[in-house]
């Protein structure tokens, strides 16, 4: 086990401050959250596995596989609270999606300058206390026959080391193209999805675990001594690891 001095060092080491304001979710979707699980439930033939795995309060992250649009609230329905995600800047453009994007606290991301700034906004989520969903694939995967996992951003790797004690919980969906297909409006209810949750993980225990990141306080030691080059080549090896690893538990676990 890490101690927290080096969680702190590497933590310091990810180069994310957020934007030092506090994050609250606006009342508008905890309203919706309140009146739109039930029905939703009621109506579709939705399979959720391993509930109980979900922490119930504190700041968590959320990892999913991509198949549907219809995957985030598949996520919002399974943790029972808000969850806040990185949603690309289109969405807060069009006018058709704006409103529902801003009045339910999500994070406008532009690709083109790696989302630094969206991350930064998710720190500032994290350290309310609130949840974040990710999909480590970045984007809907556009793969028209299985396997449909893609390889995964690094993003919510660098957040995990940001957060090194906060909880990671991989949920795999399988059955959600169908449901919703991609380029498609129309919702077919009666297809079943699976939604598989996984044993929540935090990044200090993968770092410290031989068969994780495999660091000791020493190899911290050494990785933090190295110059500001071959500590940036190292971190992002480390980050690399970590979201392969977790695209494998996805996929594992049942992502298609």
């Amino acid at each position: 086990m890490l101690s927290e001095k080096s969680l702190e060092l590497i933590s310091n080491e990810v180069g994310l401050d957020g934007e030092k304001t506090e994050f609250k979710t606006p009342w508008m979707y905890k309203f919706l959250l309140f009146v739109l699980p039930v029905p939703f439930r009621a109506i579709t033939n939705i399979h959720y596995h391993g509930l109980e795995k979900i922490p119930k309060n504190g700041a968590v992250i959320f990892v999913a596989n991509h198949t549907s649009h219809v995957d985030p609230f598949l996520k919002i329905v399974a943790a029972k609270r808000p969850v806040h995600y990185l949603a690309k800047k289109e969405h807060f453009e069009s006018q058709a999606t704006k409103i529902l994007m801003e009045s339910t606290g999500q994070i406008s991301t532009a690709r083109e300058n790696g989302s630094k700034d969206a991350l930064e906004k998710a720190v500032d989520v994290l350290n309310s206390g609130c949840s974040m969903g990710i999909f480590p694939e970045g984007t809907r995967s556009r793969k028209t026959h299985p396997p449909f996992l893609q390889t995964g951003k690094t993003g919510a790797a660098r957040l995990a080391a940001k957060f090194p004690r906060t909880p990671i919980v991989p949920i795999s969906i399988n059955g959600a193209r169908n449901f919703m297909k991609p380029g498609s409006l129309i919702i077919k209810p009666w297809k079943r999805i699976d939604v598989y949750i996984g044993n929540p993980i935090t990044f200090s225990d993968w770092l410290s675990d031989n068969l994780g990141g495999n660091y000791s306080e020493e190899g911290i030691i050494k990785l933090l001594s190295k110059d500001e080059n071959e500590k940036r080549a190292e971190m992002k090896e480390i980050y690399r690891k970590f979201t392969d690893q977790i695209i494998e538990i996805l996929r594992i676990n049942g992502a298609p």
